[in-house]
């Protein structure tokens, strides 16, 4: 199969030039200007549009196994392609948890058989499976997750002892979720003492506060750089934090790396009051000050990648009271285009964008051959238009779960087409039904 797509704007590695590339089967085979139309099976022209590489989410929730009624993996990536996304890493909390090489190796055979987008999952750890963690292949595994705060799932790893003998043992990388949870207990209890359960949602910052974000990410930190381990930090949600983390060195010899996600660059505590439940995450959404800061180690590159933390729950979940309600939303369907408003509002580059949710994730989890617009390298490409408006409703929403935070949102540009591995997936709201997405295969450091 030949692809051949014509007058593209291709946004790659600090560049915008116009070109027309040409996929053969699952590969990009030559990228050139005036590529002829001969012996090719289909034409995209691209006149007006940019191409990039497609999204890598280095973090999502597609809840299966066991949390199905939320969202599942075939219903989430076929969202994820829709928004430009087509590689995922999932973690671990699903029901069971991903935290044997059996539990995991299930939920590759459910990716190989549900996934419209490449998919890696996450090996878990826990207090007590460090000889599990031990036997995983990073050849075909993205990492090590740990939550050192608590989430979905009953995951907590809160040993000491535990999380020094999973940082000395394991060469693979290890990304956490950091909140101290003594502090998190702590500020809870004021609020439970004052209101009872139905603690109003717009304490949900002071609970999972500033403190609780920085004591346990300024300790993972400490022990990696103790224990010389490969440590990502997810979602940073506070503007101290992203001081601990360095822009004075490429990103390929960094050993500690950090990710922000596209709710803590959107919103801030000011939108409790019209979003409520709706934006409740764990790490919670912060102030105004914080989402600055994390905007200006975003650019300066103090963090190195942006992901959605996509975390479907049902609607009926949401309108539980504090308490009771589950942190987390969807996003892997808007996540690019969020982005494309703040380039088209000046705040970032296009070219910074493509580096942050393409090329980085790439690096980092060292993922082969793809994140990049290269010759020889995977056909996961994504077109988008720059002028066309849209507003999202409950009617192109493909969330499984049916909702989004960023309802009654109006858009300026638009996903129009989706490759993956050479496969036209997507194209002006259209869906092909067949999946074409992989397992990821990772690099392996010697």
């Amino acid at each position: 199969m030949k692809i051949l797509i014509k007058n593209a704007q291709i946004v790659n590695e600090n560049l915008v030039f116009e070109s027309d590339v040409l996929i053969e089967n699952d590969l990009i085979s030559k990228i050139s200007k005036n590529i002829s139309e001969e012996n090719v099976d289909q034409v995209i022209d691209a006149s007006g549009k940019y191409l990039l590489p497609g999204i890598i989410d280095d973090q999502v929730h597609f809840r299966e196994p066991g949390l199905t009624q939320k969202g599942d993996i075939e219903t989430e990536s076929k969202s994820a392609i829709a928004g430009g996304i087509t590689s995922f890493i999932d973690q671990p909390n699903t029901v069971p948890n991903a935290v044997t090489q059996e539990l995991l190796a299930d939920k590759y055979e459910i990716g190989s058989q549900k996934a419209y987008a490449n998919y890696g999952f996450m090996m878990g750890g826990t207090n007590d499976n460090l000889e599990e963690i031990l036997k995983t292949n990073p050849r075909n595994v993205p990492g090590i997750k740990l939550f050192l705060g608590s989430s979905t799932g009953n995951m907590l790893v809160d040993n000491p002892e535990t999380l020094e003998n999973i940082f000395s043992n394991t060469k693979m990388l290890i990304a956490v979720h950091c909140e101290d949870e003594a502090t998190i207990r702590e500020n809870t209890q004021k609020y439970l003492d004052k209101y009872g359960e139905d603690i109003p949602v717009k304490f949900h910052d002071l609970i999972r506060s500033e403190e609780a974000c920085y004591k346990s990410s300024s300790k993972a930190i400490e022990l990696a750089q103790k224990t010389g381990a490969r440590l990502h930090v997810f979602h940073l949600s506070t503007a101290i934090e992203t001081d601990l983390f360095r822009n004075d060195i490429p990103l390929k010899e960094k050993k500690i790396t950090a990710e922000v996600c596209v709710h803590h660059l959107t919103f801030t505590n000011e939108d409790y009051e019209t979003k409520g439940n709706l934006i409740k995450w764990n790490p919670a959404v912060k102030t105004l000050k914080d989402k600055d800061g994390l905007w200006e180690a975003l650019l300066d590159d103090r963090i190195d990648v942006i992901a959605t933390d996509h975390a479907p729950h049902t609607w009926e979940e949401k309108q539980n009271v504090y308490t009771k309600c589950p942190s987390g939303a969807p996003l892997v369907q808007h996540s690019l285009v969020v982005m494309l408003e703040n380039f088209r509002n000046g705040k970032i580059t296009f070219e910074k964008i493509v580096e942050k949710m393409c090329h980085n994730p790439a690096i980092l989890f060292r993922i082969e051959k793809r994140g990049f617009v290269r010759e020889g390298y995977k056909a996961d490409l994504v077109l988008v238009d720059l002028d066309e408006n849209w507003t999202v409703a409950k009617e192109n929403i493909l969330y499984k779960c049916g909702w989004s935070p960023l309802e009654g949102t109006e858009f300026h540009s638009k996903v129009t087409h989706t490759l993956v591995n050479g496969n036209l997936v997507y194209e002006n709201g259209k869906i092909n039904e067949e999946k074409f997405g992989e397992r990821l295969l990772f690099e392996v450091q010697e």
